[in-house]
């Protein structure tokens, strides 16, 4: 219990800023929200034949998991951004990750909201209707007048659900890019730092309650045309709002370093941070991008710089599924980022990390298993696991193509619990990472590849197209380059990894720092 709670209290200095960015996309969205669920409520009550079609469209919308919304709208928006660009009408769409959350959160909000003002203006006693009709109202005053401050109750009660609904799936916009409370889930979730993942949990949770009990207050004034308590209940959810934003006006970093959803990737934008801070640069972190969202921010200039894998680029990014050595598939992936986005490859930062196939040292004895070719002829009776993206990637379709792969079970893990997986024999074999210390720690021995399905997987460094151009910037990152080594990086995952006297992905990229200066 100290340890999560020196966890927790580690993982306060983030929370202003992961708090005010969650509070932003969570409020953007209900405002929107709020305005569409009346206009189309209104719109139903008036028209009988387009209630149905509304509400259930609406409902529909609720059946989608949250996670595939906000995936669907970034393809989406992602998309149109190309062909906006390719017409050469304007320039790409910015920011696509704040829109994705945005869209994706304000289309969750519209349920509870259009259906109580439907059911609250249909519930109005049709006698006052009549009543005002008789006094000359027209039926927009009737609206304004009667219907909506009568069924007002009913309406605040549905922006209640609506806001608990947007907070909490608010932090699931994390994957996508946008900055969030799930910040500290994630990331919690990956490093096995349960505080974090307990602040990001309470963070959250805090803050859905305090809004719902202020809106709870403006839904009793409501109740009771009580306009002073409206007005001390306005003011305390325009404090906590405020309050909430304020860290915004901070000034922000000028660059960003992003990092995907592993230990290797948190120490390595560490380090680069560090390095661009040291040389007057003023630098933060993005993590937890996925590598295809990682990859599109660095060519819209979203993040300055990350470490991608020339495996990947060669794989995902070109969609080559042709073998060839190291060297080659450098030369080719650096040619291609800068032909086709601008992106600059600096180089090899000095170590591989390439996809593997992995199982317990013990089993793979008793079965005779050395390679993957040796592994074929027993895939039937065993399971395998895989990280989130390993099985829809290129590299997978190249192993089971290559050496006629039938497991008998499939099974995605986050990464960290992959490990676990294998290492308790819930999964035979596991698709690790050949940098991970988690290797040798847990005794597991990696499969040779004969028939070198897999292409290289050499750690570069890559520098969008406007970080290119600022001055200095590729100078403070060169010294970099060939200066880790497989066995330095393989540690210092290990000391993130490990389950006792863990570091913080900040202290192993000094102590990376430390052996880069020692030599």
């Amino acid at each position: 219990m100290n340890a999560i709670y020196q966890q927790f209290v580690g993982s306060l200095h983030q929370l202003p800023y992961n708090l005010s960015q969650h509070m932003l996309i969570s409020v953007v969205s209900l405002v929107l929200g709020i305005v569409i669920s009346l206009l189309l409520a209104i719109l139903a009550t008036r028209r009988v034949s387009l209630r149905w079609p509304l509400l259930t469209s609406a409902s529909i919308m609720q059946t989608v998991p949250s996670i595939a919304l906000l995936a669907l709208v970034y393809a989406l928006l992602l998309g149109l951004s190309t062909l906006i660009a390719q017409s050469g009408a304007i320039g790409r769409i910015q920011g696509i990750s704040f829109i994705t959350a945005i869209v994706a959160l304000t289309l969750y909000s519209i349920l509870p909201v259009m259906r109580n003002t439907v059911t609250g203006i249909l519930g109005v006693d049709p006698a006052l209707i009549e009543a005002a009709r008789g006094m000359g109202m027209t039926p927009g005053q009737i609206l304004r007048r009667v219907q909506l401050p009568l069924a007002a109750p009913v309406i605040i009660a549905g922006i209640r659900t609506a806001t608990v609904w947007v907070v909490g799936i608010a932090t699931l916009s994390t994957p996508v890019g946008q900055t969030s409370l799930g910040d500290f889930i994630f990331t919690g979730l990956q490093l096995q730092n349960w505080g974090a993942v307990l602040l990001g949990c309470v963070a959250a949770a805090v803050l859905a309650i305090v809004l719902d009990a202020l809106i709870a207050a403006l839904q009793s004034a409501a109740e009771k045309r009580s306009v002073a308590r409206g007005i001390v209940a306005g003011l305390g959810l325009m404090l906590v709002v405020g309050g909430g934003l304020a860290p915004l006006v901070i000034p922000k970093p000028d660059h960003l370093v992003g990092a995907k959803t592993f230990d290797e990737q948190f120490i390595l934008a560490s380090l680069i941070r560090d390095r661009l801070n040291e040389a007057g640069f003023s630098a933060a972190k993005q993590e937890g991008l996925g590598s295809t969202i990682a990859f599109t921010k660095l060519r819209y200039n979203q993040i300055d710089c990350y470490v991608d894998y020339s495996g990947t680029i060669w794989a995902v990014q070109m969609g080559r599924t042709d073998v060839a050595d190291a060297d080659t598939v450098l030369a080719e992936v650096t040619r291609w980022l800068k032909a086709e986005h601008g992106i600059e490859c600096l180089g090899k930062l000095g170590f591989e990390n390439a996809y593997c196939l992995a199982m317990k040292r013990s089993q793979a004895q008793e079965l005779g298993i050395r390679t993957i070719a040796d592994l074929a002829a027993h895939a039937s009776e065993l399971s395998i696991g895989g990280d989130y993206e390993f099985f829809d990637r290129p590299e997978w379709k190249a192993i089971r193509n290559a050496y006629h792969l039938q497991f008998t079970q499939q099974r995605k893990f986050q990464s960290t619990l992959m490990y676990q997986a294998v290492h308790r024999g819930e999964v035979d074999v596991i698709s690790a990472f050949s940098s991970d210390g988690r290797i040798a720690a847990m005794d597991l021995l990696v499969l040779e590849d004969p028939h070198q399905a897999i292409p290289p997987y050499d750690a570069i460094l890559l520098v969008s197209p406007k970080a290119a151009t600022a001055p200095g910037f590729l100078d403070a990152l060169k010294p970099l380059l060939g200066s880790i080594n497989d066995d330095t990086m393989r540690r210092a995952n290990y000391q993130v990894d490990r389950g006792d006297d863990k570091r913080t992905p900040d202290q192993a990229a000094r102590w990376i720092e430390e052996q880069i200066a020692g030599h």
